[in-house]
């Protein structure tokens, strides 16, 4: 069921709104965003990555290489958050979302996308 095409529009949904969520941005993810000090100048950046995502993950029924990119690169990313939480010491849930993802995208690109086969 984790590797299923279902699966990957979820998250694919979850990304997308995301996405959308930063670049308003809505006042919690600003907060968050303070808390773990990133300049403001990347800000913009980041609904990019996240629509981006987005597009990637709901690749996986069509695309399955281009999924298990996208896994590895949020990988990636959510390395990076996790560090920056640690880094800035916020010891907040916005760290166990942050390491939540990183496991579940690293175990995603480990088994990659069911392909039916």
């Amino acid at each position: 069921m984790l590797t299923s095409p279902k699966t990957y529009a979820a998250l694919a949904a979850i990304q997308a709104g995301d996405a959308v969520a930063c670049a308003i941005p809505l006042a919690p993810i600003s907060k968050a965003l303070d808390d773990v000090r990133l300049p403001q100048r990347y800000r913009p950046i980041l609904p990019v990555v996240k629509a981006t995502s987005a597009v990637g993950l709901a690749a996986a029924g069509r695309f399955p290489a281009l999924a298990r990119l996208t896994t590895l690169l949020l990988t990636v990313y959510f390395t990076l958050a996790v560090g920056a939480h640690l880094r800035a010491k916020d010891y907040s849930v916005g760290l166990v979302a942050a390491s939540s993802f990183l496991a579940l995208f690293a175990t995603l690109t480990a088994k990659g996308p069911d392909t039916g086969s």
